[in-house]
């Protein structure tokens, strides 16, 4: 029972993590297009709660699938595609941390000092953030995939339960 209430936890929160990945790729087109004003009045109004949410969506979905790959061990096939989606979660968080994140800082220490340079700013980080979320999403979706084929591979092959309604 610990381990199906384990696996659950870490698919939901696999699959929360995605949707703010996910919002952010669907947004990229037509973001691209906004003029500086728009597109900083978006990017320094919307996201408020994705740090926060999306946060706690993302190091949750880390933690609880490394804790899963502990879990799994001793079953081989289902260890290698949950260590897989951990690796992979953790790509997303580092792809994060290494793109997306050093943008946020700067332009938050931009809106403290000279709020007139963020528009330019945000134009010239612009392609970096968004790149950086999509980037992000791929890495995001590949976990959330990997971990899904790892409940999926215990299944017995030809396994059919009837149904009755």
């Amino acid at each position: 029972m610990l381990l199906r209430t384990w696996r659950f936890i870490t698919l939901l929160f696999a699959a929360l993590a995605l949707t703010m990945t996910s919002a952010h790729l669907l947004e990229l087109p037509q973001k691209m297009d906004y003029d500086a004003s728009l597109y900083t009045a978006v990017n320094t109004t919307m996201y408020r709660y994705f740090a926060i949410v999306g946060g706690i969506y993302t190091v949750g979905s880390i933690v609880t699938a490394i804790v899963l790959a502990i879990l799994v061990r001793h079953r081989r096939a289902t260890r290698r595609w949950t260590l897989a989606g951990a690796l992979a979660l953790v790509l997303g968080f580092v792809t994060w941390l290494m793109l997306v994140e050093p943008v946020n800082t700067q332009i938050a220490a931009a809106q403290q000092t000279s709020p007139t340079t963020v528009p330019a700013l945000w134009m010239g980080f612009r392609d970096r953030w968004e790149y950086g979320h999509a980037t992000g999403f791929v890495f995001q979706l590949l976990g959330l995939s990997a971990l899904i084929v790892s409940v999926l591979v215990e299944i017995p092959r030809g396994y059919h339960r009837k149904v009755s309604y």
